[in-house]
């Protein structure tokens, strides 16, 4: 074909002869390479001097454009009938459960027991802490609890001591104020009783003035009756020397003349003595005197210790408030004793928190902890890839309305061309990707421009994955799901 075009461009003005076999050659040639068009055909026929029908009216030409539209028709109604019972996206990637691994507290790490990529369980212990200052911090929070636990016991034996104190103030004070009010009745008691000697006092010194009174008239009258008897004698003793009387008689005016003198005596004596009780009189008047105005002075003593003992009975009575005043301190302790116990916990949370175990099963990637480092709280030290794994497969908005959940998937992965894996639609995601993005798209502001937005869909697989088939968060993936 390529030297017939060359023939008919070229210089040459000979005639060429065309065969049956070259013209089945160039039929072949038009039909399947293309490579020259029906007005060079046209062309090359008016240029040749034997005249021949056109390509498209010879029946090899016919027949093979027949066989190739039919192949093309039979190959497009199998498409338009696959894609019309599938739905299909190469915006999908395998998914998995990554776990990032970081500590809880900070300090210098001791050792690692885990290398990268390397298949860990869960619980298992793959790096450690220096825990010699959270050791320290716990005996440091357990003698605080021993110290409060002390504290706590003290306040309650104290608020049984205060309760017991309490009671027993209270009874003591009403004693007191009982013993004060019959000590001020007492007293009451006594003064009355020394105003009684005060009065009996003032009529002893009344008797006994009526006595000297008396003994005074009395020794009046023995004055009198002396000196009579003394008239008597010295007139007797006359008459006596004149025999005019006899002894007898004038012994007789002598003894009565002793007898009033005596009399007289006696009458003088009773003055004294009378005199003297007197005194005594006044003396137990003024004691009575004296002794009513102590007693009066001891009944204001007693009141005020009547009051004294009302205030000490009020005090003692205050022994609800000095309770509670108690309770409340040792609620206050028990409070305390209860941070404490919060405190040790922490301390021995903080002391577990330096072995760092394995929070999930799977493989170990991106590693980023060595012995002797220093980390912080919340440091990424490394990643656990789980051996759950599912595909995320981001459809357009268009086709998620011939998505349903358990619809068939076929799976084809890039990683493995020659392998298909089976699995099913799990869930569709409420919302779109944009929708959930950092910075979401404001519609509501400026120009806007229509953009097809994607759905994640949840695909499952329902084979169980091999160790051949490696899967790994991030892998390509195509889906075909089947919707009908």
């Amino acid at each position: 074909m390529a030297e017939e075009i060359k023939g008919v461009e070229g210089s040459s003005p000979e005639p060429t002869v065309h065969t049956d076999a070259t013209v089945a050659s160039e039929i072949s040639a038009a039909a399947f390479a293309g490579q020259s068009s029906e007005s060079e055909s046209v062309e090359s026929e008016t240029r040749q001097p034997l005249k021949k029908r056109p390509l498209y009216k010879r029946p090899a030409f016919l027949a093979v454009a027949a066989i190739v539209i039919i192949l093309a028709a039979v190959f497009g109604l199998r498409y338009w009938l696959y894609a019309r019972a599938h739905e299909s996206t190469d915006d999908a990637f395998v998914d998995g459960h990554i776990v990032q691994v970081s500590p809880k507290v900070s300090g210098y790490v001791s050792k690692v027991y885990i290398k990268s990529n390397q298949e860990v369980n869960q619980g298992d212990l793959i790096a450690e802490i220096d825990a010699r200052d959270f050791e320290a911090k716990l005996e440091k929070a357990k003698a605080a609890l021993a110290a409060g636990t002390a504290r706590l016991q003290e306040a309650r034996t104290g608020v049984e001591l205060t309760r017991a104190t309490a009671s027993a103030n209270v009874q003591q004070a009403s004693a007191t104020v009982q013993q004060a009010r019959s000590g001020v009745e007492a007293q009451k008691s006594a003064a009355a009783a020394e105003r009684s000697r005060i009065r009996q006092a003032g009529a002893g010194v009344a008797t006994a003035q009526a006595n000297v009174a008396e003994a005074r008239s009395q020794v009046a009258s023995a004055e009198a009756e002396a000196t009579r008897a003394q008239a008597d004698v010295a007139r007797y003793q006359g008459l006596f020397q004149k025999d005019e009387i006899s002894r007898q008689r004038l012994d007789q005016a002598i003894a009565d003349a002793r007898t009033a003198a005596a009399r007289l005596d006696a009458a003088h004596q009773k003055v004294l003595a009378a005199e003297a009780q007197v005194s005594e009189a006044r003396a137990a008047e003024a004691t009575a005197a004296e002794n009513a105005r102590r007693a009066q002075t001891q009944v204001g003593g007693a009141q005020a210790g009547v009051s004294e003992a009302f205030g000490r009975l009020a005090q003692a009575n205050t022994a609800p408030q000095q309770v509670a005043v108690s309770q409340a301190q040792a609620e206050t302790a028990g409070a305390s004793l209860a941070e404490l116990q919060a405190a040790v916990r922490l301390a021995e949370l903080d002391l577990s928190y330096t072995k760092i175990y394995a929070p999930e099963s799977g493989r170990v990637t991106r590693k980023a902890i060595e012995e002797g480092a220093l980390v912080q709280i919340g440091q990424p030290l490394m990643a656990i890839v789980s051996g759950d794994v599912w595909v995320t497969a981001n459809f357009k908005e268009s086709q998620i309305g011939n998505l349903q959940p358990g619809q068939p998937v076929e799976l084809k992965v890039d990683a493995y061309p020659d392998k298909v894996f089976k699995g099913h639609v799990d869930s569709i995601q409420a919302g779109t990707g944009s929708a959930f993005s950092l910075l979401p798209a404001e519609n509501a502001t400026g120009n806007y421009v229509k953009v097809v937005q994607r759905v994640p869909v949840k695909l499952v697989f329902d084979e169980q994955l091999d160790s051949r088939h490696l899967l790994a968060p991030g892998m390509s993936v195509e889906p075909e799901v089947r919707i009908k």
